[in-house]
């Protein structure tokens, strides 16, 4: 963790929890957060939960997000919720090309710019999501998928439109498996995603930007993984539907 840089800790609920439950989860995240916590929270229910955990967090600093955008502004596009829509649920941020979006819904990193572009156009703060999967880490392919995604993700946005971005790596074999990059590992994917970055954008860019980790984060391992210079938080998932495993994370403490 770099002290320049404020970290970021986010819950993706997935497709969990009923309206009242994730009320519930918000509420108690919400009592039990350090008053004097400096880092930010995020979490991102699904669709149907946002107003009741927009209501449940009345009065408080953590994040709402959406988990995910389309990149039209209205029209025929059964299922898909809109930028303004976002908005108008009170999310200031949306999870994009999360590896389940990409693999089960086959998107593409085209669409992923799409909604990249959409997102920043309406002031959304993009988390954008990048990762290999176990087969390419094994074929040693890792640098090769994260340079072609960013690429992908960040075509034809510059700098000034893209300052407020947050990237979260999810190495796609680590997600709910279990397994979790060592932080060793996760410190080399870093390290490489802000040197691309650095290419794409400059050093002053690639030094603010802030770089999740993601893939089975849990309360055990939270500390040796921020303790990492280039780690500028987490993107949780099963552990976030738990408040006082999150509560946990979210209050993480680096170790050396």
């Amino acid at each position: 963790m770099n002290k320049n840089r404020i970290p970021m800790i986010a819950g993706n609920w997935k497709m969990h929890l009923n309206a009242k439950e994730a009320g519930e989860l918000a509420l108690a995240l919400k009592k039990g957060l350090d008053p004097d916590l400096r880092h930010e929270v995020l979490i991102a229910p699904t669709y149907t939960n946002l107003a009741a955990v927009r209501e449940a967090l009345s009065g408080s600093k953590i994040i709402l997000s959406s988990q995910d955008v389309h990149w039209e502004e209205k029209g025929a596009f059964t299922g898909a919720v809109s930028p303004a829509q976002i908005l108008d649920a009170g999310c200031t941020h949306a999870i994009i090309g999360h590896s389940e979006r990409r693999k089960i819904f086959g998107e593409s990193d085209e669409v992923v710019n799409k909604k990249m572009k959409a997102a920043l156009a309406h002031n959304i703060v993009p988390v954008l999501c990048i990762g290999e999967t176990l087969e390419e880490r094994e074929a040693q392919q890792t640098y090769r998928v994260l340079e072609t995604q960013l690429a992908g993700a960040f075509a034809g946005l510059k700098a000034g439109e893209v300052a407020r971005v947050v990237i979260a790596y999810e190495p796609v074999w680590a997600i709910g498996t279990g397994k979790t990059a060592t932080p060793e590992q996760a410190q080399d994917a870093h390290t490489f995603v802000r040197k691309q970055m650095e290419k794409l954008y400059g050093g002053d860019y690639a030094a603010g930007v802030r770089i999740l980790y993601g893939g089975s984060v849990k309360a055990d391992n939270i500390d040796t993984l921020m303790a990492k210079p280039d780690i500028d938080g987490a993107l949780v998932g099963g552990e976030s539907l738990k408040a006082d495993k999150f509560l946990r994370v979210i209050h993480f403490q680096e170790v050396l």
